[in-house]
């Protein structure tokens, strides 16, 4: 191959990767009004982005109020999540942490991770406890279920106080006591393996999440993790068969089959990228309606435009209001089918 088009396509194959994380924001963000393209992208400014899914809840039944707060040591952002699942926030301090409430219950707590990245997309799966209606939704399903342990109810409530004021530290001095107390939790492994990582300590997140998977092997939460564990230190093929792992524990999880397609893409292996992107569309039409744009591009770069005018084409009746919308309809007047 001709080296300036083999350095041509790998500088394409990395816009590509950087369009489709702008595509993401934008698209999702302009639900909350936000436009992050207006920051201009010298400004870096940071957001935090992504979808809440709600699973095994009763379709014919209401329902429940999903609302996602941003709580820093500045302030507390709250945004009510709508039937798309979308929220997005502006962030203001490099240590924030992630809040779900549904109905006005806690489920699910994530500290976020202070790499110095623009833009961060963090996802949530909310699963409904079928078999006791009046119990608020649990943050994981049955199968991830560990049972209370009344003698670390008091350091959990400590924990989440401290990842409250932001001191991972202490938090991750309770969740070792937690875990000292009761080695069997694997839950608590696998939090602790996401402070470690939020600090960029991956050899202890590492070993943190591999005691979680021993104790239970499927707890698909612990595998994703690992997986972007192997995509930080670059070892996209140890990357990919986690994540082909997970969707095959967990093959209703449209965020695992994003996870595994974009993996491929940086691997360069587009076929199964393109593949996994959509199934991961078909699992989740709207909250995945961003990977229409990555296969977009990547049939463009093949050059099948009219292959590449119909994912625009599809986006665009998912994402009307998407402000690129002017030029993805040229591209489609331009490439007709």
């Amino acid at each position: 191959m001709n080296p300036p088009v083999k350095y041509g396509l790998i500088f394409f194959s990395l816009l590509l990767l950087a369009c489709n994380v702008n595509a993401q924001v934008e698209q999702i963000c302009a639900e909350s009004g936000l436009n992050p393209s207006l920051d201009s992208p010298f400004a870096h400014v940071p957001y935090v982005f992504g979808r809440v899914a709600l699973k095994d809840f009763d379709p014919g039944a209401k329902l429940p109020n999903v609302t996602v707060a941003l709580v820093d040591n500045q302030s507390t952002s709250r945004w009510s999540v709508g039937k798309t699942g979308n929220y997005c926030f502006k962030l203001k301090s490099s240590n924030s942490t992630l809040i779900v409430e549904v109905d006005g219950v806690e489920v699910a707590r994530r500290t976020l991770a202070s790499f110095g990245a623009s833009q961060q997309r963090e996802d949530f799966e909310i699963y409904s406890t079928q078999s006791q209606k009046s119990i608020p939704p649990k943050a994981v399903s049955a199968k991830f279920f560990h049972p209370v342990n009344p003698k670390t109810v008091e350091l959990y409530k400590k924990t989440a106080e401290a990842e409250s004021r932001k001191n991972s530290e202490k938090a991750i001095e309770h969740l070792k006591e937690i875990v000292s107390i009761d080695p069997a939790d694997f839950i608590a492994w696998a939090q602790l393996g996401i402070l470690y990582e939020d600090k960029n300590l991956l050899a202890e997140a590492e070993s943190a999440f591999r005691k979680s998977l021993e104790l239970k092997i499927e707890y698909a939460p612990a595998w994703l993790h690992m997986g972007k564990i192997r995509v930080a230190q670059k070892q996209l093929e140890a990357a990919i068969e986690i994540f082909k792992h997970v969707t095959s524990i967990e093959p209703t999880s449209a965020r695992a089959f994003q996870l595994l397609g974009e993996t491929y893409l940086q691997a360069r292996q587009g076929t199964l990228g393109a593949e996994a992107l959509n199934q991961a569309i078909k699992l989740d039409p709207t909250g995945m309606a961003e990977s229409h744009l990555l296969l977009a591009h990547l049939y463009n770069l093949a050059g099948a435009k009219q292959l590449a005018a119909r994912e625009y084409k599809i986006f665009l009746t998912k994402q009307p209001n998407h402000p690129d919308k002017k030029k993805f309809e040229q591209y489609i007047k331009n490439n007709p089918e």
